[in-house]
């Protein structure tokens, strides 16, 4: 299964309780910080709710 590369660009701050959740739970702490996951339904929805968020770039 493939991957995504998810790198946070802009803050946080503002944004509703929910959307830091899912930060969070991606394994987001702080600015310009990447982590790889896998691609999955749940992952990809998650990156939806905050893709104003973060850069999504897709790893083979």
């Amino acid at each position: 299964m493939s991957k995504l590369r998810i790198t946070q660009i802009i803050s946080k701050n503002g944004e509703t309780k929910r959307q830091i959740a899912n930060l969070r739970a991606l394994g987001i702490r702080k600015m310009n910080q990447t982590v790889e996951v896998e691609k999955t339904p749940i992952t990809m929805g998650q990156v939806a709710k905050i893709a104003h968020l973060v850069k999504v770039e897709e790893i083979n």
